[in-house]
């Protein structure tokens, strides 16, 4: 029995919510094909060129739209933009194009579906997806950006969403490390 067996999903899982990070809404597809799906799990990966990372569980609704069109909408979702995370997450049992109800949505460059007012919108070509296990991690090319300012991000942290303010000084987020 290796030491993966003694790690429940319950205790991985709690240990996960520990970690805060920006929501994203990743989107997918054109017209009733749209799909999409809420992520915390977008990391920059590149510079040279844009690149960026994105785990999507290959059982998801969204898996098959982003094999089919080769791109995707990495929206960054300003702390205005809670009812967003919560309609692409599935809260109320949405699913596919209706998860873009009730928000504004335009067309960057690969046609993927960019959030009106997001707090920064990354458009990207699906560079390539590595499976492992359950999950693909997608590299995304990045094609288009835009950038909102003036507003803080949602976060995710402890299984519930939060703001970090705008005027939080930045000697008060955090007390440093003594040496």
């Amino acid at each position: 029995m290796g030491d993966e067996a003694l790690i429940s999903d319950a205790e991985f899982r709690l240990s996960m919510r520990h970690l805060a990070g920006a929501v994203s809404v990743i989107t997918v597809g054109d017209g009733q094909d749209r799909t999409g799906f809420t992520a915390t799990s977008v990391s920059s990966f590149s510079a040279e060129p844009p690149s960026v990372i994105v785990s999507v569980n290959r059982a998801s609704s969204s898996w098959p739209a982003l094999e089919r069109y080769g791109c995707f909408c990495v929206n960054v979702l300003a702390a205005d933009q809670q009812h967003v995370a919560q309609s692409f997450a599935g809260i109320n049992g949405r699913r596919g194009a209706d998860r873009y109800d009730g928000a504004r949505w335009y067309r960057l460059r690969t046609g993927a579906a960019a959030l009106e007012n997001a707090l920064t919108v990354l458009d990207c070509e699906l560079e390539t997806a590595f499976h492992h296990h359950s999950h693909a991690i997608l590299i995304g090319h990045i094609r288009a950006i835009e950038i909102r300012q003036g507003i803080g991000p949602l976060l995710y942290w402890r299984g519930g969403y939060h703001e970090l303010p705008m005027d939080v000084d930045r000697d008060g987020l955090a007390k440093p490390l003594r040496q």
